[in-house]
Order: C-alpha cells, then sequence, then structure tokens
C-alpha cells in the first residue's frame, strides 16, 4: 500500500518500483544534461587557472559545490515530479506572472551570452585536433547543433547525444589524469579547505561556474518531458541526479589535477585552456594534447547543446508558448541563441571576452532570483505534499543561497571597482 506522511493534504507517495537494469538505464538522462550544461569553456578555464596557480589546494572548492549543485537539482526534480504543467507556469500561478516571465526572460538572456563561450570553445577544441580555422570549426558545430535540434523529438535525441559526449569526455579526462602522473596524496589534501592568498576572486569563479542555478532549474523541465513520477524519485536520486552532477564536477577536478601536474613537471604555468594543452605536450606527446583538445571540445558542443535547448524552452514558457523542447516557439528561440553565438564570433573574431564578461554580470543578476524562487518553490507543502525540503535540505539550500548572493555581491564590487 501506498504510503501517506502526515500534512501531506491527501498528497501520497507510491512505495517505489522494483525495476530490471534496463529500467534503471531508462531513469538516466535529465541530470548529466544539466551537466553538459554546467561543464563548458568557462568552467574549464577556471578550473586551469585553478590548478595551475594553486595546483591542487582548491580541490575542496569543486566538492562543496559539488554537493550544493545536487541540492538545488533535487529541488528541481521534485518540483519536476510535483507541478502541474512546468516549473515557470507554477511560479506564474503561486507567486505571480511578473516573476515567471522574469526568470524565464533571464535565462534567456544568460543562454544568449553564454552561447558566445560555446561557439568559440568548440571550434577551438577542434581546431587544435584537426588543424584549420578556429571560426570555420565553430561554424561547422553550430550547424551540427541546428540539424540536432531539428529532429522531432528533440529533448530526446539531446539527452541521449550528451550522455554519449560526456562519456566520452569523462574517458578523455580521466586518461589525460593518470598520463600527466600527478601527485594523488596532494590531490587528496586538496579536499581540506584552505584559501591561498590571492586566490578569493578565484574561488568565487570556480564556485560560480560549478554550482550552476540555471542548469539546477531547467532539470525540471526534463523530468517532465520523461513523466516521472513519485515512485521514480528515489530511483532518480540514485541513478541520474547524484551522477549527472557528481560527473562534471569529477571532470572537473580531474582539469585542476592536470593543471597541477604539468605545472609541477615543466614548470609552465598554464594560465588558459591553449597554454594547458601545449605545455601538456612534453609529458605525453601529441596524444596528452589531443586527449586534453578532444575534452574541450566535448565540454563546448555538449554545454551548446543544453544551452540552447534550455533557453529556448524556458523563454517559449515564459512567453505562455508551451514548456516543450519542441514547441514552435522553442525551436525558433533555439535557433536564435545559436544564431547569435555564431554572429558574434565572426564578428569579433579576435576576443569575445567582453561579451563573456557581460553574460557573468547578467548571471549576477538572474541566479539568486533563480536559487531563491527553487528555495521557495520546493518548501510549498500544498504543491510538492511530502516531497517538500525537509530541515536538513533547507540548510543546504541556505548554505547555497548565502554561496550565491556571496558571489553576486563581489563580482558586482568587481564591476563597480
Amino acid at each position: 500500500m501506498p504510503a501517506s506522511s502526515p500534512g501531506t493534504r491527501g498528497i501520497d507517495t507510491p512505495a517505489p518500483q522494483r525495476r530490471s537494469f534496463m529500467g534503471y538505464l531508462a531513469l538516466i538522462g535529465p541530470a548529466f544534461v544539466v551537466g553538459a550544461w554546467q561543464f563548458g569553456p568557462g568552467n574549464l578555464a577556471t578550473a586551469v587557472q585553478a590548478g595551475s596557480g594553486y595546483q591542487y589546494t582548491l580541490l575542496w572548492v569543486i566538492a562543496v559545490s559539488t554537493i550544493l549543485m545536487i541540492c538545488f537539482t533535487d529541488m528541481s526534480v521534485r518540483l519536476g515530479i510535483s507541478v502541474p504543467t512546468s516549473l515557470i507556469s507554477s511560479i506564474k500561478d503561486h507567486l505571480g506572472k511578473p516573476v515567471g516571465v522574469l526568470a524565464g526572460v533571464g535565462v534567456f538572456g544568460i543562454t544568449l551570452m553564454f552561447s558566445v563561450g560555446n561557439a568559440v570553445g568548440s571550434g577551438l577544441g577542434l581546431s587544435m585536433v584537426f588543424g584549420g580555422s578556429p571560426v570555420l570549426w565553430s561554424v561547422a558545430c553550430t550547424a551540427l547543433v541546428a540539424f540536432v535540434l531539428a529532429f522531432r523529438n528533440v529533448y530526446g535525441i539531446v539527452e541521449k547525444a550528451l550522455l554519449v559526449i560526456v562519456a566520452l569526455m569523462g574517458i578523455a579526462f580521466v586518461v589525460s589524469a593518470f598520463i600527466a602522473q600527478p601527485d594523488w596524496y596532494q590531490a587528496l589534501a586538496g579536499a581540506v579547505p584552505s584559501l591561498p592568498p590571492g586566490s578569493e576572486i578565484l574561488v568565487v569563479a570556480l564556485v560560480g561556474t560549478n554550482f550552476s542555478i540555471n542548469a539546477a532549474f531547467y532539470n525540471s523541465y526534463g523530468i517532465k518531458e520523461h513523466r516521472r513520477t513519485r515512485a521514480d524519485y528515489r530511483d532518480i536520486t540514485l541513478v541520474d541526479t547524484i551522477p549527472g552532477i557528481v560527473a562534471p564536477g569529477i571532470m572537473t577536478g580531474l582539469v585542476i589535477v592536470v593543471a597541477a601536474s604539468v605545472l609541477g613537471k615543466t614548470g609552465e604555468a598554464a594560465s588558459s585552456i591553449n597554454a594547458l594543452a601545449s605545455v601538456f605536450a612534453p609529458l605525453a606527446g601529441s596524444l596528452g594534447s589531443t586527449l586534453f583538445a578532444l575534452g574541450l571540445s566535448g565540454a563546448a558542443f555538449s554545454s551548446m547543446i543544453a544551452n540552447a535547448t534550455a533557453g529556448g524552452t524556458m523563454f517559449s514558457d515564459a512567453l505562455g508558448r508551451g514548456p516543450k523542447a519542441g514547441s514552435p516557439t522553442a525551436r525558433i528561440v533555439t535557433g536564435a541563441i545559436l544564431a547569435f553565438g555564431l554572429v558574434i564570433t565572426l564578428t569579433f573574431q579576435a576576443s569575445p571576452v567582453g561579451l563573456i564578461v557581460v553574460a557573468q554580470s547578467l548571471t549576477v543578476l538572474i541566479s539568486p532570483l533563480l536559487g531563491v524562487l527553487l528555495f521557495v518553490m520546493a518548501n510549498k507543502k500544498s504543491l510538492l505534499g511530502d516531497l517538500r525540503n525537509r530541515w536538513w535540505q533547507n540548510a543546504l539550500g541556505v548554505i547555497g543561497l548565502v554561496a550565491i548572493f556571496a558571489i553576486s555581491i563581489r563580482l558586482v564590487t568587481a564591476l563597480l571597482s
């Protein structure tokens, strides 16, 4: 018999189902889309700087960020299971239409700006492997993503493609780490929190790129696409939410480890992704550089797919045109996001850094709002019943919100100074 918790106003959580191995595999997907969006060029760039500048000492930041990311992604899972139509539609119903529209428009703005970094990163990685102009490779990658997103079952295609890319990236970064032969004892010591002098801004950047509220917010849409139920919740947590968020955390940690190891063996600081790939070559020849470049390209390509899909879906929902990735409005907006990234990349070939800075400042304005909305909605008993936040989830949520607001204040201060 289904178990009912007191105070759930008649909302029951069915007993977990007994599943076959294939049944568990069928639950994997939405959180890996979130992880693919989170693990993009900005994430890699900050990880390279952390390992090159401070060796293994900032690995603990990735561990803490990953725990907070799991917490907010889990809130999004429970909301995806519980809300009648979509998260933004429920926000409109419970907190007012302007709030829901602001959330959707804000996420769209972030995805619009991030599309530039994704276009640049994908082209750069492939040019490092195959040669040729990074810009031409950016064009090719954007065209390929547009082709993938033209299929009828857009979300299903995206999910399967990203699962494959994440798996390949994982292999590339694991092999890269072992080729670099890091000091694993020092890497383990890096799990102990410490704050080296001068690392404060980089710590903020690491948390900001690894604790991505935008991506966590979108997870509810993937859950809704699959029509997950309350009986699926426990198994989703075990086979999708935790692995899907831990995977990019591990890969980010491996990038830090590789950068730290290269610095320790060659004495050369790798202040950029290009530099890391080049100084990695003396340790393993062209194989090392190729593996790392493939990882970079995969990160940018997967983030490009997830970024465009999420932006199109949530903007369409904000406009009241449907919360599905395959809706006409979502497809048009998705295409606009891809086109924007490509046009800016072609126009400002020398340095799109200024636009990326704008994206970060926009994130400062929107991420706290999205975090608060997830937290508030996940505590609504009338909506979630016994799936609402428990005390320890609220405790982690408050820590996460403090971190988001601290990052926002620090970045606003830096922009104004």
